[in-house]
């Protein structure tokens, strides 16, 4: 019975979050049978809508709650930074996927706490409501994402979306402050991509200058200073450096 509750409020909740039409707490969570037949009311052609409405949350849910997290700073600065070493597919992309999405478990702690705390468990416990616990469980993922907003684009989706100014932010919808945390972690991530490809560029240039002093005009200069950008990620403890400072860059 729990089980069934705890999906029904993660079903809920990322449909709130996702800014859907449908008043998700009003919504009646049908049986589902397997099977084709005449329907005798309106009543189960909208039991259909409503499954299918459901089922297409659940396969967006992922999605959704990828772009409202760290994930996609932590995965595009990874991403970054091996095309700065220049090692192709080394480390692969279900490693960087994989430690992109731990980092994020670990900096969404956290929110994730206190949504379980204070809107999940009690919601399990039948203390509260659904709606109760939907606008109890929005208020960390809305300051969590507002930390790391930027004012300008949060203006820009207010002012797009022809919404009035509020007067505090907790009144901002998620409809606005998802769109703009999303671009704020994308202008985030690509100066730190950007910091981070410089070292590598001047290795670079210096190899190349070299090589062609030389005369090696032939010789490709990145098979020879792959070794060297190697080497000086290591001996500055490269990995330790940048995971630790993305994940100091949300506190």
């Amino acid at each position: 019975m729990k089980l069934t509750r705890v999906l029904i409020f993660l079903t809920m909740l990322v449909s709130v979050l996702a800014g859907s039409f449908v008043d998700a707490w009003a919504l009646q969570i049908p049986t589902l049978q397997v099977g084709m037949e005449d329907a005798d009311s309106p009543e189960q052609i909208s039991s259909a809508l409503q499954v299918l409405f459901l089922l297409t949350i659940l396969t967006l849910a992922p999605s959704i709650l990828v772009m409202m997290t760290s994930f996609s700073r932590f995965v595009i600065v990874l991403s970054f930074l091996r095309q700065a070493m220049g090692t192709q597919q080394t480390p692969p992309t279900q490693v960087l996927i994989g430690l992109a999405l731990f980092l994020t478990i670990f900096v969404m702690n956290p929110i994730f706490t206190e949504v379980n705390q204070k809107a999940l468990q009690p919601y399990l416990n039948e203390e509260i409501s659904q709606t109760e616990a939907f606008d109890i469980a929005q208020g960390p993922i809305k300051s969590f994402m507002l930390r790391q907003t930027r004012e300008k684009d949060l203006a820009l989706f207010l002012r797009v979306s022809g919404s009035e100014m509020p007067e505090t932010l907790e009144e901002v919808g998620l409809h606005v402050i998802v769109p703009a945390f999303v671009i704020s972690e994308l202008k985030t991530a690509f100066q730190i991509g950007f910091l981070i490809y410089i070292p590598f560029l001047i290795l670079d240039m210096v190899v190349a200058s070299i090589l062609l002093s030389m005369g090696m005009m032939m010789l490709p200069p990145v098979l020879i200073s792959l070794p060297f950008k190697l080497m000086l990620f290591v001996m500055v403890d490269g990995w330790h450096l940048t995971v630790g400072s993305l994940v100091k860059s949300f506190s």
